[in-house]
């Protein structure tokens, strides 16, 4: 893309470890191979340039030099080993293990049991798995905070972003085929009768523990929650704050040991029993009982919403009033239901839009609605119509139609070049040394490597 300078910053890899690719990040033989680089008391291993080398192919780069990926790779180090030196910024050493262990079971909620799930990741034990997401998660935390540290003046002009343009409007990348949606996504409702059902289920099933079952052996059986019922339904160290409100206000209102009434929230219906309370943190067992509409609810919803597209349409009401009348989706619902990309823009290329989604808006036309239908998004069931606001052929990118795209590439590349010139200014009194493997390499800068 550019190659006279990095449009994505130094740290752009350790920031998307683990949400890029868990795979990649936490295998065994990932860690425990050579070392390439120490800088101060960190490491660069063979399998680190490896992943990285592999993250670019992914992206769609063609560069396979692994001095180059080594070198980036040593500038990171020392922003992160900086930044554990940096009394200004918090140490969070519980809070990133708790995070690690986190993750740890939203995995292992992917898997029939923890054997199974160590076994697919080459790992022998659960400590050596946390503990390497652990390290991950640390190196990102730190390496984002010196970072924010180092360019949290930087800015760009709307001159330097014109002569940005300029200067690289002919190696700017091409804009795939892009939409703008807006959508109204409606819950179907459940009916008393079915609410009362999942209700009596939960009162039936805490009568058993009451007379002697296990809550752990009831919650493998009977929750429907991913993340806790392979474990029991339990959640271990839960920050106040961190569980939804109804299911917090339940547990924090318990004895140790209690179990409490059938607790409604947005994911269904809760039995929970309190483990253990300790200062702001608690461990808590659940079973859940999700709010999944049967086909009866599901059609009343999509009758609902068709009665809205067809008001839309006659003009009694615009998309945008009916997104915030109607839609449940608190994402967008107060911006006229607009859809953003992950950068936070409104233009989408349509690569990234789900196959449901995509299949939706195939053939339709500037301000063209879809049929009303129904997708299930993280184990919720939706229906939804969808209107197209604008299409937007590929093209390279132009200054007049993507200034704000183009301005944060020029951005980006101020900070990346204030990233290089810290590192450039820490590299002397840092102790680096490359192995000896790489004595060819033609670093930037200087590194001894005699080791």
């Amino acid at each position: 893309m550019l190659k006279k300078f990095r449009v994505v910053s130094l740290l752009a890899v350790i920031f998307t470890l683990f949400a890029q690719n868990t795979n990649a990040q936490v295998k065994k033989g990932d860690l425990i191979d050579g070392i390439a680089a120490v800088i101060g008391n960190e490491i660069v291993l063979e399998s680190d340039i490896l992943d990285q080398m592999n993250y670019s192919k992914q992206q769609g780069t063609s560069i396979n030099n692994k001095c180059e990926f080594l070198g980036s790779l040593v500038n990171n180090k020392v922003l992160i080993y900086e930044a554990k030196r940096d009394t200004l910024i918090e140490s969070r050493a519980d809070a990133i293990k708790d995070m690690a262990a986190q993750k740890y079971d939203q995995i292992l909620g992917q898997f029939p049991d923890e054997k199974t799930m160590l076994k697919t990741y080459n790992f022998r034990t659960a400590y050596e798995m946390k503990s390497a997401m652990e390290k991950i998660d640390s190196d990102n935390y730190y390496g984002q905070q010196k970072y924010a540290r180092i360019t949290e003046k930087a800015d760009v002009t709307p001159n330097e972003v014109t002569d940005f343009y300029n200067l690289f409007k002919y190696q700017l990348p091409e804009v795939k085929d892009e939409v703008t949606l807006s959508q109204i996504m409606m819950s179907p409702k459940l009916t008393e009768a079915h609410k009362q059902e999942l209700i009596d289920k939960l009162k039936r099933i805490k009568a058993d523990i009451q007379n002697g079952e296990s809550f752990e052996s009831m919650a493998r059986i009977y929750s429907e929650d991913p993340g806790s019922a392979a474990k029991g339904g339990l959640y271990t160290n839960i920050a106040k704050g961190k569980m939804v409100k109804p299911f917090e206000a339940a547990a924090l209102n318990l004895q140790e040991g209690e179990l409490s009434d059938p607790v409604e929230s947005e994911f269904g219906y809760h039995l929970i029993q309190l483990v253990k309370k300790s200062g702001k943190m608690y461990d808590a067992r659940h079973i859940l009982l999700s709010a999944k509409p049967n086909k009866e609810e599901i059609a009343v919803a999509k009758k609902e919403l068709d009665d809205i597209k067809t008001k839309i349409e006659e003009g009694k009401i615009t998309f945008k009033e009916a997104a915030f009348k109607y839609s449940d989706d608190k994402n967008t619902k107060f911006n006229g239901g607009t859809i953003t990309s992950q950068n936070g823009g409104d233009k989408i290329e349509k690569l990234d839009l789900t196959g449901t989604l995509t299949y939706q808006i195939a053939g339709l036309n500037k301000n063209d609605i879809t049929e009303v239908f129904e997708e299930e998004v993280n184990n919720k069931m939706t229906v939804n119509i969808v209107r197209v606001n604008d299409i937007i052929p590929a093209h390279q990118l132009e200054l007049s139609s993507d200034y704000e795209r183009i301005k944060d590439l020029a951005l980006n590349k101020k900070k990346s070049e204030m990233i290089e010139k810290y590192v450039k200014e820490q590299l002397p009194s840092i102790f680096i040394s490359i192995n000896k493997r790489y004595n060819e390499c033609d670093f930037t800068e200087k590194f001894d490597k005699t080791k």
